[in-house]
Order: structure tokens, then sequence, then C-alpha cells
């Protein structure tokens, strides 16, 4: 499975200046290759930047993306891997607050909630609202509504096309 190519996107949806580079160089690192993020400020946010970065590699660079960025205050991003032959796809979503979270993706972006959760939700069933909270976190909706904001207000921010020739 190592030979498998994988594509996905860095979203920076905010950073201090000072952290840019670090963030540039922590990816670089991951992919094995010189990056360079077109930094743009976050309205969301005054003194903060947001960047997005379109990424190929091995299956598993995601899950190796999210650490490299992990843990830094005042830095929220969300990276993707997009599914490939016999691998799903994956989010993580990052925000100082609530720390890192990890969901399972189709085809389509949509997160997959493993049967287990499921069933641990279903087992609270007598309790609607606490069957909410389970279903909420196992889609990560409190990281939903946290980024949210900063994912709006990139919506304006610098768009490239990539084309596959031959």
């Amino acid at each position: 499975m190592s030979g498998v190519i994988t594509r996905g996107v860095v979203f920076v949806h905010s950073a201090p200046r000072a952290l840019c580079p670090h963030v540039e160089w922590a990816a670089g690192t991951v992919l094995d290759a010189r990056v360079s993020f077109e930094w743009t400020p976050q309205p969301a946010a005054d003194g903060l930047f947001r960047a997005e970065y379109s990424w190929a590699g091995p299956v598993g660079t995601g899950a190796r993306l999210a650490s490299a960025l992990r843990g830094w205050t005042h830095l929220r991003y969300e990276i993707t891997e997009d599914p490939s032959p016999g691998v799903d796809g994956g989010r993580w979503s990052h925000t100082p607050e609530l720390g890192i979270f990890y969901a399972q993706t189709d085809a389509h972006g949509n997160v997959v909630v493993p049967e287990d959760r499921v069933r641990a939700a279903v087992a609270s069933a007598s309790d609607p609202a606490r069957m909410r909270h389970e279903l909420d976190l196992a889609l990560g909706q409190a990281w939903d509504d946290e980024l949210e904001p900063f994912r709006y207000a990139g919506a304006g921010a610098p768009v490239r096309w990539l084309h596959r020739v031959g």
C-alpha cells in the first residue's frame, strides 16, 4: 500500500504572522519538499492570516501533516486527504481550545461515523439530549462550530485551478 499516492489540502484558517514560516517548514518537512503558502489576512480575526495548500503524497500524509501542526497556540487548521483505492479519506480539524479531531470521509467528503459510535448514540436513545450529544461528538460538531466563521471568511480567498495534462 505504500506506493499509493493521494491528494489533499491543508487549510490554515488562522495563524499569527510569526507562526506562518514555521507552518510552511513543518508542512515541507512532511512533504519532503520546499513549500510556500500564499498567506492572506484572516477577516474573521484581526492580525491573523490564512492560507490553503494543495498537496500530493503517499497515503497517510494527511495524518503526518496534522501531527506536525498539532499543538501550536493560536493555530486553527483542517487537513483533508482524498480516498484512494482501498483506503478511506480523512479530515483532521484543529483548534487551540478543542485540540484535534479526526473523521473518516467518503468519496464526497462526508464524515463517516463508525458503527460503534452509532451504537453508542442509539444506546442513549432514551435520552434525546444525550443521543444528540453523542452524535455531535462523533461528527465533530464542536470543531465545525468553532471553525465555521474562519471557513466563511476564506470564501473570498484566491482560488488556483489545477489541471492534469496527459
